[in-house]
């Protein structure tokens, strides 16, 4: 069934008629519903930002702040610091949060894992950021080293839990080799990781990722199903990253991401579709959308389109490439997208082969992000996918049965 085209013409039919109904309820609603009791007479620490909000798009920080059995003592900061007013890669720094008036302590600056001065005071440790599914989308990142260093200070640790808006199905990539562990792979989960932030802190517990585990609590959703979408949902989006403005764009965040970090072509960043096309001045974009529809690639079609970059890569000159239009959504290999597209420059264009005339000092970011250089290597030897599919999926069916045992949701 394509449910992603289908549901695209439904959702725009329910537009028309008004604000689409919410169909669950997040880990805050829970929490609220159930007057706060899970924070009763504890001193709090909030690791959240701009995502975090109730079902009515009110900040986590200030519910808390404002109910009357929580104390509410410190927020942490991860990458876009607590209110989102930090761009991608930028530190954040400590400061006092002008809502609450409360200390904002960073975990996107001098310090990544909140330290034992951090947390002095502090009973629980609670997170509400809302993620995209991805392991190199930094935000897990920051949710395994609070909890080791919740593990560390005998703190309790509080999950409110939000829908994975990729689904709860999609699994893909391998997980990160030993001895790649960086802050877009901290731990070793496929690139695609198929749960939720509460279920994915569950994972991490029970299997020891972090080394000692801690006391773990998730506030699981009501009413979420593992293959629902986050458009399914009914909740509005907000800015995960500021070139994440959309749910939908979280879909196309693997689509691209990986070759984005080669700074080689343009992936849409600069434009109005983030993550969601290929492009350069060089390439023929008819053609080029010609051969990668040939290879009938499930779910996705590869239209040719042409565009000036407001910035970033190519500012101001005329891009020439392919936007990716997912047709069906759960066939669509997300991943894998970007590699063949590099198959099909080689082929093309053999004089513009990426991983032959990209800037060699991004490889250790490639690298990173993929969790292994072998991912390099493996495609460079013949630039086409078929020498990297096989390594590319050889941890999935492991980690499906692996990642089960933590399910707190169904289909």
């Amino acid at each position: 069934m394509k449910r992603y085209g289908l549901l695209c013409l439904f959702l725009g039919w329910i537009g028309m008629l008004g604000a689409r109904p919410i169909t669950i309820s997040t880990g805050i609603e829970v929490l609220k519903q159930e007057h706060f009791k899970t924070l009763e007479g504890k001193r709090v620490g909030l690791i959240t930002n701009p995502t975090g909000v109730d079902n009515q798009l009110r900040s986590t920080a200030d519910l808390l702040h404002e109910a009357p059995n929580v104390k509410l003592v410190a927020l942490f900061g991860p990458e876009h610091g607590v209110r989102g007013d930090a761009h991608a890669g930028d530190k954040v720094e400590g400061q006092t949060d002008p809502v609450t008036g409360l200390p904002v302590y960073s975990l996107y600056g001098k310090t990544r894992k909140p330290t034992p001065e951090m947390l002095r005071g502090i009973d629980a440790l609670v997170y509400d950021i809302q993620d995209i599914g991805c392991r190199s989308f930094t935000y897990i990142s920051t949710l395994g080293l609070a909890m080791e260093a919740a593990a560390e200070q005998g703190i309790e640790f509080i999950v409110l839990d939000r829908p994975n808006p990729l689904g709860g199905l999609k699994i893909e990539g391998p997980v990160v080799a030993e001895g790649c562990t960086s802050f877009v792979g901290q731990y070793p989960i496929p690139y695609l990781y198929g749960l939720t932030c509460g279920e994915l802190a569950l994972l991490l517990n029970g299997e020891k990722m972090i080394g000692k585990s801690c006391k773990l609590h998730v506030v699981a959703m009501e009413g979420w199903r593992r293959e629902m979408l986050y458009e399914e949902t009914g909740l509005q989006w907000i800015a995960s990253s500021p070139h994440i403005p959309q749910a939908e764009t979280a879909f196309f965040y693997p689509v691209s991401g990986i070759l984005g970090e080669l700074t080689y072509l343009s992936i849409g960043v600069g434009y109005t579709l983030p993550f969601q096309l290929f492009a350069a001045e060089w390439i023929d974009a008819e053609p080029f959308a010609a051969r990668l529809n040939a290879l009938k690639i499930p779910g996705v079609h590869f239209r040719p389109i042409h565009f000036k970059p407001f910035y970033s890569i190519g500012q101001g000159k005329s891009l020439h490439g392919v936007q990716v239009h997912l047709t069906d959504y759960d066939k669509a290999p997300l991943s894998d997208i970007q590699f063949y597209v590099m198959q099909e420059i080689a082929a093309l264009w053999p004089e513009h082969s990426v991983l032959r005339h990209a800037d060699t000092t991004r490889f250790d970011m490639f690298d990173k992000v993929t969790g292994s250089p072998e991912v390099r290597r493996r495609f460079a030897t013949t630039s086409r996918f078929d020498a990297l599919r096989d390594y590319w999926y050889k941890d999935v069916a492991a980690f499906r049965t692996r990642a089960q045992r933590y399910y707190l949701y169904q289909e």
